[in-house]
């Protein structure tokens, strides 16, 4: 059985990744935290959130000023 403080780390990732918007900057650092934690892919966490890479902006990509379209 996990421990108490992966439980609660684990939780506190995905908290946070649902309460980000899909093109923040964190998710993607979330992302990977919390597939480094359970062992899961980037692929298996976006899924767990309903999303796919085609989701996200790319990595490193600049994101867009507020009010600009893609």
């Amino acid at each position: 059985m996990p421990d108490r403080e992966f439980l609660r780390q684990r939780n506190a990732l995905w908290a946070r990744l649902r309460a980000l918007p899909p093109d923040s900057p964190e998710v993607e650092a979330a992302a990977n935290a919390l597939a480094d934690l359970v062992g899961w892919s980037r692929e298996q966490v976006l899924a767990g959130l309903g999303l796919t890479a085609a989701d996200l902006p790319q990595p490193g990509a600049a994101p867009n000023p507020p009010g600009e379209a893609e």
